[in-house]
């Protein structure tokens, strides 16, 4: 009777939705510090151990909400684009620092400190955390995502990204 019990709830907890933590939102009101999460897809990304172009600021003209935050975006198209397929262009966690996440915690990711890997947009939160980010990227990825799990529902840092100055949008 046992099994049979945890056999239904197993199942019923596969029929619930999946709970989406909250994106990290800065000073700014937008996620992504107001940053164009498509134009990332633009850019040449550098070669592991150099640093990535900087990210294309979105206009507050131009938005899109998603997961309860609201995103910027430096064309229509990109808006477009984004809202057609959110879960693709979207960053990974939330918007957390990847290497935060692969250690167990929620904190700022930079929108100038970004890798797309394997199609899928991260963010880091300094310079030096970079470095120890690519020592071993698939392992801290693969670290993130067992992490992610269990950080996912709690709430989105409220940190300040340090080090860190946005001509991204205007305050909402």
């Amino acid at each position: 009777m046992k099994r049979f019990a945890l056999a239904a709830l197993a199942a019923a907890s596969f029929a619930l939705p999946a709970f989406a933590g909250d994106q990290y939102v800065d000073e700014t009101g937008f996620a992504v510090s107001g940053y164009d999460v498509v134009a990332y897809r633009s850019l040449a990304q550098s070669a592991v151990g150099t640093s990535q172009p900087e990210a294309i600021p979105g206009k507050a003209s131009i938005t899109a909400e998603y997961n309860g935050s609201t995103f910027a975006f430096a064309t229509e198209e990109n808006r477009d684009k984004f809202v057609s397929n959110p879960d693709f262009y979207a960053p990974q966690f939330d918007g957390h620092c990847a290497y935060g996440v692969a250690k167990g915690g929620k904190v700022p990711g930079n929108p100038h400190l970004w890798r797309i890997v394997d199609d899928k947009l991260y963010l880091n939160i300094t310079k030096n955390v970079v470095g120890f980010w690519e020592e071993d990227i698939p392992g801290n990825i693969n670290l993130a995502g067992g992490n992610w799990v269990g950080l996912e529902p709690t709430e989105a840092s409220d940190r300040t990204i340090p080090n860190f100055s946005s001509p991204a949008p205007a305050k909402k």
